[in-house]
């Protein structure tokens, strides 16, 4: 804690919530000075970073040890429901050479989902094919004209990856169609189960597996696992060149770009992926980092998070997402070139458009009035593949629900983003009877409606909103770790809080407050001046700290004599050279100072 600060009502008190004009500091409340001090000194970290772990439920050094690469081993993949039927089920198709599809999803958790469940099926001998819909002319998930035309083809079995729990009927109608189905997914499970041959789902009932926050890619990797495993023991007709730990980098792709919890087996699954992502074993991957001109060394969650995953979700979200299934399956390192400068391209153009539709969709919501607990933007003229984005940033910039939609013809399709304070898809449940089809997370979550019904489903969403948002003053909470002085936020620190990747949902990248900093040379950077830079003093240490989207606040900084800061740790890299920086994440004015 930094010496000498008062706490006066009007600034931040340790476990207390406080409302400042931007967002709201949450300060963890401190462990007692010996449980820091016993764990520090078991790991020979500093009790600042100590408080960090306590912060994150890691309170002995045991769960530390475990935090920091020493995990529990998971659960056998046998424990998940469903997956003996299904293994067995594939055993037999492979067997009698029946035809197997791998029908996955256009983004990247089912991109890579289908990518490493086709491989290892491929490496056991199936007679095996991708399936992934096209965005635009079949929607998300089971299709009946596409399992229709599958059937047709002379496919015997259908596996599902990152879809199919919402889908009874498509399931039903294959086995009509005379296709067998199994099911894989990690969405929430409905009313009604789809009664395949199998359904393998964490969040399932009865399914003793123990973690239930797999991405869909993570339960796509543990029905390989068993397949793989099974076949050591009982092989088939033929030697596999595959290996479990072959497939890791593309859990690490799917599982971060899917924002899944880095929490317990996701962390675990992670942490050993980004290795062998590093390695770039996978021409396509090489040809994207290094059209990025990322080190391979630097590879971690935040180069899935925002290099690679919006590269991959380019090409469904504009054209066709089977290019970036081509990407991270060719082996020929030219075409892999060609691809990567292709996703390239259209993640530039995904980004022109997002730009665009916000712009429309941000002047809807502030001509229908910021009072409303739920935000909703529709035209036909959004594009489908980025709705989603846009309800992102709309919930970002507005702190509420946010509901984009596409108008079309004879059905409107949308995507929802929201806040903690509310679940999207449990508010989607209520109006189950009024939609086409839909599914999510609590966090985020897409919806069909037909267009005579949307105005009902928009009139229920707005009533469930107020119902459970009414009253509530809904400002975005920013969780800080710690309160550190300026000096130990150095390189020493930075370099342990970086030997703690993954970063990401569930395990945050942690956050420093320090307060009664000199401003120093404020100043407005980037080409529209949109971006913050400035040098922070405490009378004994310099800092140079950036705010990027804070420009706006230049004026109210420059009138500050004391500034308080949340931000956190980064390394800036330019010409060669590493620099420190503080990367503001939001600044106030201090309160008053002890005498």
């Amino acid at each position: 804690m930094t010496q000498g600060a008062e706490r006066s009502p009007d600034t931040i008190v340790r476990g207390i919530v406080l409302i400042y004009r931007h967002k709201r500091w949450k300060l963890a409340p401190p462990a007692s000075a010996s449980e820091l001090q016993e764990l520090a000194d078991e790991l020979g970290v500093s009790p600042y970073l100590a408080q960090i772990l306590f912060n994150r439920g890691i309170t002995s050094p045991q769960a530390a040890q475990e935090f920091l690469g020493v995990a529990k081993p998971p659960p056998p993949p046998f424990r998940l429901k469903g997956v003996n039927e299904a293994v067995n089920r594939i055993r037999r198709a492979i067997r009698v050479g029946e035809e197997i599809v791998v029908y996955g999803d256009f983004d990247v958790d089912g991109i890579t989902a289908t990518a490493l469940l086709t491989e290892t099926l491929q490496s056991l001998g199936a007679k095996v094919r991708p399936y992934i819909p096209n965005r635009f002319s079949e929607g998300y998930g089971l299709n009946k004209d596409a399992l229709s035309a599958l059937a047709q083809e002379g496919v015997g079995l259908v596996i599902t990856v990152d879809c199919g729990i919402r889908s009874p009927e498509e399931v039903a109608h294959a086995q009509k169609a005379g296709l067998d189905v199994i099911v894989t997914d990690h969405h929430s499970v409905g009313a009604d189960v789809p009664k395949a041959v199998a359904v393998v789902n964490p969040k399932q009932e009865a399914c003793t597996y123990g973690f239930r926050s797999l991405a869909g890619v993570g339960v796509a990797f543990r029905l390989a696992q068993a397949l793989l495993r099974v076949n050591g023991r009982v092989p088939l007709a033929r030697e596999v060149n595959l290996s479990e730990d072959d497939l890791l980098d593309l859990v690490a792709l799917g599982t971060v770009a899917d924002l899944a919890p880095l929490e317990g087996e996701n962390r675990d699954l992670v942490r050993r992926g980004l290795p062998v992502l590093r390695e770039m074993r996978r021409p396509g991957v090489k040809a994207m980092i290094e059209l990025a001109g990322v080190r391979p060394e630097r590879i971690g969650s935040a180069t899935i998070g925002y290099i690679l995953g919006p590269r991959l979700n380019a090409a469904g979200r504009l054209d066709d997402a089977r290019k970036s299934y081509e990407l991270l399956t060719c082996r020929d390192p030219l075409q892999a070139a060609a691809l990567a400068q292709e996703l390239d391209e259209t993640n530039r153009e995904r980004q022109r458009q997002t730009q665009q539709a916000l712009e429309l969709a941000r002047q809807q919501v502030l001509d229908n009035g910021l009072d409303l607990p739920l935000l909703v933007a529709a035209h036909a003229e959004f594009p489908q593949g980025i709705v989603g984005l846009v309800a992102g940033r709309l919930t970002e910039e507005f702190y509420r629900p946010s509901v984009v939609i596409e108008l079309g013809e004879e059905e409107c399709r949308a995507s929802a983003r929201s806040i903690e304070e509310f679940d999207i898809t449990g508010a989607l449940d209520l109006c189950a009877e009024l939609l086409v089809r839909y599914g999510g997370h609590a966090a985020a979550a897409g919806f069909t409606a037909s267009k005579d019904k949307l105005g009902s489903v928009i009139e229920r969403l707005h009533a469930i909103a107020r119902e459970r948002l009414g009253g509530q003053e809904l400002i975005p909470s920013l969780n800080v770790d710690v309160e550190v002085p300026l000096h130990a936020a150095n390189w020493d620190t930075l370099k342990q809080v970086e030997s703690w990747e993954p970063f990401g949902v569930g395990n945050p990248y942690p956050l420093f407050l320090s307060t009664h900093l000199i401003v120093q040379n404020p100043r407005a950077v980037g080409a529209e001046g949109q971006h913050l830079k400035l040098t922070l003093f405490d009378g004994r240490t310099t800092r140079e700290a950036i705010g990027f989207g804070m420009g706006d606040l230049l004026p109210e900084v420059s009138a500050c004599s004391w500034v308080d800061v949340v931000y956190c740790l980064e390394r800036n890299e330019w010409n060669g050279e590493e620099r420190l920086q503080l990367r503001l994440e939001d600044v106030r004015p201090s309160g008053p100072r002890k005498r």
